[in-house]
């Protein structure tokens, strides 16, 4: 993924998590984190002190630590996001994890079992698992675009879009 893709996942996460969009310095700070600048070439870039970035930094990662459930720092950035592009990890009181081609979930009461879950629907190619259409109707909850489902997925764009959403 380049950067403008890696900063609308980012964005995405953490609308969800905190109902607020990444301002026009949390992106930066990101993205100069993940060209490999230090704190001083961002400010030096966008025209801030260094104080401020390393400032706005460490709140940032603190909050993108609580977002995605496990310590991010400038050194792990990048490892951390391409964990969490690649599975996509989402908790209530009990975490479902959806990876890719897999779903591991600990059920709650308030859940359904697994022979409850979206059966293929009738537009489906039979071929693809009914555990890719559960993850897709899934990951569509969770608000990823059928673009990066396929991509997570790895099913072409026109399988996912034939895949109904939840009736």
């Amino acid at each position: 993924m380049d950067i403008p893709q890696i900063l609308q996942f980012v964005d995405e996460a953490v609308c969800a998590k905190t109902g607020k969009h990444l301002n026009d310095l949390q992106r930066r700070i990101i993205a100069g984190i993940l060209k490999g600048q230090k704190y001083a070439g961002v400010a030096e870039t966008y025209g801030y002190s260094a104080k401020h970035i390393k400032k706005a930094s460490h709140e940032l990662l603190r909050m993108l630590s609580d977002v995605f459930g496990e310590d991010v720092k400038k050194s792990n950035l990048e490892s951390v996001l391409d964990r969490q592009i690649n599975f996509t990890i989402v908790g209530n009181k009990s975490a479902t994890i959806i990876g890719i081609g897999y779903i591991n979930s600990c059920p709650d009461s308030s859940t359904s079992p697994p022979e409850k879950s979206q059966p293929a629907t009738r537009d489906s190619p039979p071929d693809i698992p009914k555990i890719k259409i559960e993850t897709v109707n899934k990951l569509r909850d969770f608000g990823l675009r059928d673009e990066q489902i396929a991509e997570a997925l790895e099913l072409p764009l026109e399988v996912v879009k034939q895949v109904d959403f939840e009736e």
